[in-house]
């Protein structure tokens, strides 16, 4: 039996630990049901379900939900309509996303899947200083996919240069 402030009570009856709980206004709750004998505490047992609650929150609001964006090329795209997939990429790794690159490719453009795979490659040398790939270009069917993640920030800050004032 431990006590409200965490102090040993010592070994007693059930009848005992309830009528001691129940003069103190609190609850009796069995902690370890596995201990031979079993552990039990004399604990409000509304507010640590409470603070368990609150806790759980807290983890929760401070995790960080990454979500996956996709953008599609055809393999024969123009270079104008590549550097603005390429600027919409840059803009979801900025905001902390991954992106899935799908290359899509139809009919005869099967035969020549090293296209898209030199497409995927000079996106990803493109890209290099704001995103890692997660997972290079791989034919899927119809497609080949590659996933972009953005780079981690590392906690170091650069460190400023001291001012020298002209002599």
């Amino acid at each position: 039996m431990v006590g409200p402030g965490g102090e040993q009570l010592g070994i007693m009856s059930i009848a005992q630990a309830l009528s001691r709980a129940q003069a103190l206004d609190f609850d009796l709750v069995e902690v370890a049901p596995q201990a031979d004998p079993p552990v039990c505490k004399i604990m409000d047992y509304g507010k640590y379900k409470y603070e368990q609650d609150v806790k759980a929150k807290e983890a929760r609001k401070r995790q960080q939900q990454v979500t996956v964006k996709e953008m599609k090329f055809k393999p024969k795209i123009s270079t104008h309509d590549f550097e603005t997939k390429k600027h919409h990429i840059e803009r979801f790794l900025a905001q902390g996303s991954k992106v899935k690159i799908t290359v899509w490719f139809r009919g005869r453009e099967m035969q020549h899947t090293e296209l898209g795979a030199k497409l995927l490659t000079n996106l990803s040398k493109q890209l290099e200083e704001i995103a890692t790939v997660e997972m290079h270009p791989k034919l899927d069917g119809k497609n080949m996919v590659m996933v972009l993640a953005p780079v981690r920030k590392t906690g170091a800050k650069p460190e400023k240069e001291p001012k020298t004032q002209p002599a």
